[in-house]
């Protein structure tokens, strides 16, 4: 079963958001708007990244979705005989003589030890991976648009120190759909206390 979920991304001129949603979405909204004065920003939802527009017809940023991948360098994305279609996709590892021994007497061989290996510590750290996670996507967020905003150093100690109701006012007075867009950009990364920005 397919669970990818469409990237989205999100569109500002100068402080005002204009659009939001699937790649495609948001490409077509911005063709209908006058973007001659500049100010355009658009931002990666699940990275908070700013990307460049207008991006190319065939631009496939990556989906959100749990993609398996064979470190090894010796996988193919067609499956072969008893395979099934897992999405895998071949990059290469480097690793000591000693790390390719032990992943070679493992059972299913080096690709499914490290799949495996992966899957155990994305499990084991997602309680520390969602939080840091969500920090950066903010702070990426906040100095491409933020930076000249009043607050801002404080309010990026405030990110990290975990400190939610901190941020929350050095950032009270910020434009309001910058305000929006970060709280929920930051629902994840003040764990102890959900961030309220409105």
């Amino acid at each position: 079963m397919n669970t990818a979920v469409p990237p989205t991304c999100t569109a500002f001129l100068g402080h005002r958001r204009v659009a939001s949603g699937p790649y495609a979405e948001v490409d077509q909204a911005l063709r209908a708007l006058d973007l001659s004065a500049g100010g355009l920003l658009v931002f990666d939802d699940a990275s908070g990244s700013q990307v460049d527009h207008p991006w190319p017809a065939d631009h496939a940023p990556a989906p959100t979705a749990d993609v398996l991948t064979d470190g090894c360098g010796m996988g193919s994305a067609s499956p072969g005989v008893g395979r099934p279609r897992l999405g895998v996709v071949a990059r290469e590892v480097t690793l000591l003589p000693r790390h390719w021994a032990w992943l070679a007497q493992q059972r299913g061989g080096a690709s499914a030890t490290l799949r495996r290996l992966v899957d155990e510590a994305r499990r084991s750290q997602a309680e520390h991976d969602v939080p840091r996670l969500a920090k950066e996507r903010v702070y990426r967020f906040m100095s491409a648009i933020g930076g000249g905003l009043p607050g801002f150093e404080e309010a990026s100690r405030a990110l990290f120190a975990q400190d939610g109701a901190a941020f929350a006012h050095r950032t009270a007075d910020w434009p309001a759909d910058v305000r929006d867009h970060l709280s929920w950009l930051a629902r994840d990364a003040f764990a102890a206390a959900p961030l309220a920005l409105t």
